[in-house]
């Protein structure tokens, strides 16, 4: 069976910066199941799936444009430490910011005396990332799983219906 919109896939994955830099690995554990078409994936990848079935592997570079975006520099803001109220703001914090475009994460970058630095781009914007992919298996998803948009596990899906 090949993977196609609204089959269940399960893979194992490496992904890494172009320089090489794991940043994440479903090898160490338990694959991943995901749903063809839920947008759960990064686009490039999820397209570089389409038609896959088990037993294949791949190695693909996927662009910003197909990942996580390209950085944008409006979203790299300085606002008073005061903000913060008696929050100890450190480097690599995340937290939830109101914007003119509803809510928003963003992460803070730098603190000083009386400012800190926030960043709104996601952590991996910008950036081209190398995928290591093994398929698994292929299944036909459930109705359920299509309404829910997501797999379940054998004991359910883990949220109220």
């Amino acid at each position: 069976m090949k993977i196609t919109h609204e089959t269940v896939a399960t893979i194992h994955f490496t992904v890494c910066t172009q320089d090489g830099t794991q940043i994440d690995t479903s090898r160490t554990g338990k694959p991943m199941d995901y749903l063809q078409g839920s947008h759960y994936l990064i686009q490039g990848l999820e397209n570089e799936l389409e038609g896959k079935q088990a037993g294949d592997k791949f190695i693909i570079d996927v662009e910003p444009e197909l990942a996580y975006g390209e950085r944008h520099d409006a979203l790299v803001q300085v606002v008073p430490k005061s903000m913060f109220a008696d929050i100890d703001v450190n480097p690599g914090m995340t937290f939830r910011a109101t914007t003119d475009d509803g809510e928003q994460s963003v992460m803070v970058i730098d603190v000083t005396e009386d400012e800190v630095v926030v960043d709104g781009n996601h952590p991996l914007s910008g950036l081209t990332l190398n995928f290591d992919v093994e398929v698994l298996g292929v299944r036909v998803a459930t109705e359920e799983e299509i309404a829910h948009g997501h797999p379940h596990s054998e004991d359910g899906c883990g949220h109220s219906h």
